[in-house]
C-alpha cells in the first residue's frame, strides 16, 4: 500500500538553553599528546563553549551540558558533577556533561600542576564549574514550550583510523582509506510556540584531531568553524554533540595548521545547514492530497497539522538511567605503572643529557603514556567489572542516546539499523561511569592502539548495545 504522508520526526516538551564562554587562559598546560614538543598553550585560535539544554518534564529537570573541552579524568570529572549539581540544586545523575573531545583545549588533570602552565588548572576548573551553573540557571530562566524536529545529513571528512602499515607490520591511528565510515550527521532544530528557531544541535562522530602535536593554541578543533558556519546562517546557538567515533578521525588530520581544522569544520556546517533546510515547517508534515491533471497527472503533496493520533507520540517524554558491569582486561597494579613511568622517565633524562633529542622525544611520549595508564586504573578493582552508566533522554519520536567512553562507531549504526524510525542522537565521553575506548570484540588482539589505552574487556561494546536496546524495545522504538 502507497504511503500517504511523510512525517519530520518530532519532539516537544519545556526547554531552555544556556551558554557561557569558557575559553582557559593562554599558557595553561596544554600537552594532550605524547609527541608534543611544548608544554604550555601560547595562544588562542578560536573560544571554547558551553552551551546546555536544560529539559523540563514536568516532574524533573535534566541538564545536557556540552563542552568545548577534551575530557576530564574521573577524580575530576566526579567532582566537577557533584559541585554543580550543588549550585542548581539538581541529583548528579540529572547533570550531564558530554565533551566534544577536542584535544587542543587544554589537559586539566590536576596531578599536572607541576608541569608547566600547570599553577592554572585549578583555578581553570573552578571557573568552569561556576560558568557551567550558570549555563544552568539561564537555561532554566528561558524554559518554554518547544518543538524539536530531527533530521539526517551526510558528512564524508571523518575516516576509519586503524591503518595497517605493511611496511612497519603494524596497527597505526590514522586514516584508512580501505574502510568505510559513517558519514551521518543527525541535527535537531529547536523552535517555539511561534515557530522561530532557537537553537539547532549537530551530532556527528569524528575525532576532533585535526589538530595535533605541532598545535600549540587553544581550540575547539572543528568545531569552532562549524559552529560559526551554522550560526552565522541562523542566527541562533548551535550545540555540538560528539557522535560514537572510538575508530573514526578526520581524514586531513594530525597537523598544526588552523586553517585545516577551519575547513572541516566549514564542511560540516555546511552539511548540517543542508539537513536543515530539507525539515519540513513547525509543526507540519507532508501528505498527499491527491492527482492532479496537468501535462502529466501530477502527485500533489501539502504540509498539514498533526494528526490527533500523531501528538501523543510527540509529546511523550521519557527518561532511562541505566548501569550495566563491564568486563575489564587484565589491569597492571599501580607499583607496575609507577616502574613503567620512572623507568621511561629516567630514559629520557639520558637521552637529554646526550644530545639525542629525537629519542629524548620518544621517551617523553611514553612517559605521557605511562601517566595515562596511572589514571586509568583509579577507582578500579583488579579481576572486577567496571560501572557503566547510560541514560536514555526520549523527547518525543528521537532519543538522546548518552554515553561515557569512546564506543566505537559501530554502535550508533548497529542501534540506527535496529530502530530505523527512531532517530537516535548519539553523546559520547559523558560523565555516565568508566571510560576508555569500547572496541568491538573481534578487535581485541589485533595490536590497535584504542585497545592498549582503555580498561574494558572484549565484549563491553556489544554488551552496552544490547543494554540500550532492551530499553529502547521497552519503549516501543522502530
Amino acid at each position: 500500500m502507497s504511503r500517504r504522508t511523510l512525517p519530520t520526526p518530532l519532539g516537544r516538551c519545556r526547554m531552555g538553553i544556556g551558554r557561557a564562554d569558557i575559553t582557559p587562559p593562554v599558557g595553561i598546560y596544554h600537552r594532550n599528546w605524547g609527541a608534543a614538543r611544548h608544554d604550555a598553550s601560547t595562544g588562542i585560535h578560536r573560544r571554547l563553549m558551553a552551551l546546555t539544554l536544560l529539559v523540563d518534564d514536568g516532574g524533573a529537570e535534566h541538564a545536557l551540558v556540552t563542552l568545548d573541552l577534551g575530557w576530564l579524568q574521573g577524580r575530576e570529572l566526579g567532582m566537577l558533577t557533584r559541585q554543580v549539581a550543588d549550585r542548581v540544586d539538581l541529583p548528579p545523575d540529572r547533570v550531564i556533561l558530554t565533551f566534544s573531545h577536542t584535544h587542543s583545549a587544554g589537559n586539566f588533570d590536576t596531578d599536572r600542576a607541576d608541569q608547566p602552565g600547570g599553577h592554572l588548572i585549578a583555578g581553570y576548573l573552578e571557573a568552569l564549574e561556576k560558568a557551567i551553573a550558570e549555563t544552568i540557571r539561564a537555561a532554566r530562566d528561558s524554559l518554554q514550550p518547544v518543538e524539536i524536529a530531527y533530521g539526517t545529513g551526510r558528512c564524508d571528512f571523518a575516516f576509519n583510523r586503524d591503518y595497517w602499515d605493511d611496511q612497519t607490520g603494524q596497527f597505526v591511528c590514522g586514516t584508512n582509506p580501505d574502510r568505510k565510515a559513517d558519514d551521518t550527521v543527525v541535527v535537531a532544530r529547536i523552535t517555539d510556540a511561534n515557530g522561530n528557531a532557537v537553537a539547532h544541535i549537530v551530532n556527528y562522530g569524528c575525532h576532533p584531531t585535526t589538530l595535533a602535536f605541532d598545535n600549540t593554541l587553544i581550540s575547539p578543533d572543528y568545531i569552532g568553524a562549524m559552529r560559526e558556519t551554522v550560526e552565522n546562517h541562523t542566527g541562533v546557538p548551535c550545540l555540538f554533540v560528539l557522535g560514537a567515533c572510538g575508530d573514526l578521525g578526520p581524514k586531513d588530520g594530525f597537523v598544526g595548521d588552523t586553517e585545516v581544522a577551519d575547513r572541516n569544520g566549514r564542511q560540516l556546517g555546511y552539511a548540517a545547514l543542508s539537513a536543515l533546510e530539507g525539515l519540513t515547517p513547525p509543526g507540519t508534515e507532508m501528505r498527499y492530497a491527491g492527482p492532479v491533471v496537468s501535462g502529466a497527472t501530477l502527485g500533489a503533496w501539502k504540509h498539514e497539522s498533526l494528526s490527533p493520533d500523531r501528538q501523543v507520540g510527540v509529546d511523550r517524554i521519557r527518561t532511562a538511567y541505566l548501569t550495566t558491569q563491564l568486563p575489564v582486561v587484565d589491569l597492571p597494579t599501580r607499583e607496575e605503572v609507577e616502574n613503567r613511568l620512572a623507568e621511561w622517565g629516567a630514559k629520557e633524562t639520558d637521552a637529554r643529557r646526550d644530545g639525542r633529542l629525537q629519542d629524548a622525544a620518544d621517551c617523553r611520549a611514553h612517559v605521557e603514556r605511562a601517566r595515562r595508564a596511572s589514571r586509568r586504573i583509579e577507582g578500579l578493582i583488579p579481576g572486577q567489572p567496571a560501572p557503566y552508566g547510560i541514560t536514555l533522554l526520549g523527547i518525543g519520536e528521537g532519543v538522546f542516546v548518552l554515553l561515557s567512553g569512546e564506543p566505537y562507531n559501530w554502535l550508533q549504526q548497529e542501534l540506527r539499523a535496529r530502530f530505523p524510525g527512531t532517530p537516535l542522537v548519539v553523546a559520547v565521553v559523558c560523565n555516565r561511569g568508566a571510560g576508555g575506548y569500547l572496541p568491538p570484540k573481534d578487535d581485541y588482539g589485533q595490536g590497535l592502539y584504542q585497545e592498549s589505552a582503555t580498561v574494558l574487556g572484549p565484549g563491553c561494546l556489544e554488551q552496552v548495545v544490547e543494554a540500550i536496546s532492551a530499553q529502547l524495545r521497552a519503549w516501543h522504538c522502530k
